[in-house]
């Protein structure tokens, strides 16, 4: 096998988030599910645009934002995801390319527009999300490079983009090229309403060992395994994955790999400001951990870091220097 290129190549929505602090009160108002990702078509993001008070646009999507984690702690990584030719389609494409991320994928012409999500904070730093996936769920399987796939360690791939026909097809045939040239793939699990639609074909990958490393939150695994306590899901789980990881907000962490089960305590964060990207920005952690040969209580250390600096500001990509929290949390 060659020397990886990448350390990291992930596939996902090409997303920019639009994000406005707001009361409770607005929630309820506009019909949102409070804390959740909802689906919206291009009428109901223009409504929700106009509710909102000042924004922030901020290029976001759930790999895309652990690749920024990844990359700021010092991996090497590319991106494939689908923008249009708009003005939102140019500013991911420069974000992503400002923070050291390759990401080569052709612009898609004509309608849809570039993905936003529109994201609602309320005080307490908990995030609505509402996400028009405009062209990122056009993503086709023939604009992946399969060579540039073979070329990374680990290839990353975040549960939401299952859901569009394409870009579902893709991720099949990326994770075919991966395996066969003996790279590991990693996969988040990314949200409950996803697995509602799509469980039968994660747990169809899982079964085939096509999963190496699976993230997942708690309410994920209770949803993925029809078990809503929490160690009785983690038992089931657990012996199906090489590597299992489990977020549990304020509680910390969990991963189980041979057997072995280490729990982590969340980083103390002065004030939760937002919590959109907290568990992306695990992930980038514990992904730079296990990429450098790190042991798995290193991993989730490094993953609790770079998510208590994601939380404690607006956004999702972070603004402090990752490295240096890091190195301080292991001195």
């Amino acid at each position: 096998m060659s020397a990886p290129r990448y350390d990291v190549l992930a596939i996902g929505n090409a997303i920019v988030d639009v994000m406005s602090p707001c009361e409770d009160e607005l929630i309820e108002e506009l019909g949102l599910s409070r804390g959740g990702m909802m689906l919206v078509d291009m009428e109901r993001a223009h409504e929700l645009y106009d509710a909102m008070g000042p924004a922030r646009e901020i290029s976001g999507g759930s790999a895309a934002n652990t690749l920024a984690g990844l990359s700021a702690l010092g991996l090497q990584c590319a991106f494939i995801g689908q923008v249009a030719d708009d003005q939102l389609g140019e500013v991911f494409a420069h974000d992503i390319h400002a923070v050291g991320i390759d990401f080569d994928t052709l612009p898609r012409t004509g309608a849809p527009s570039t993905a936003r999500c529109l994201i609602f904070v309320t005080p307490d730093g908990q995030r609505t999300m509402n996400t028009f996936l405009g062209a990122s769920q056009f993503l086709p399987a023939d604009a992946l490079d399969e060579e540039l796939i073979a070329s990374a360690s680990v290839l990353f791939l975040e549960g939401y983009l299952w859901d569009p026909e394409e870009p579902r097809a893709a991720m099949k045939k990326a994770i075919a090229a991966a395996k066969a040239a003996g790279r590991k793939v990693a996969f988040t699990l990314s949200d409950a309403f996803v697995i509602e639609r799509h469980g039968d074909d994660f747990r169809a990958l899982i079964a085939a060992g096509d999963i190496d490393i699976l993230f997942a939150n708690k309410m994920e695994l209770a949803a993925l395994t029809g078990e809503e306590d929490f160690d009785t899901g983690l038992a089931q789980l657990a012996p199906k994955v090489p590597v299992l990881v489990v977020t549990r907000s304020e509680h910390g962490a969990v991963a189980v790999s041979g057997g072995e089960r280490v729990d982590v305590a969340a980083e103390p964060v002065g004030e939760v400001v937002d919590t959109t990207g907290a568990g992306d920005l695990f992930a980038a952690g514990f992904l730079a951990g296990h990429v450098r040969g790190a042991n798995l209580k290193d991993c989730l250390a490094m993953g609790a870091v770079a998510a208590a600096e994601i939380i404690s500001h607006y956004g999702a990509r972070p603004e402090e220097d990752l490295k240096a929290l890091v190195q301080k949390r292991f001195d």
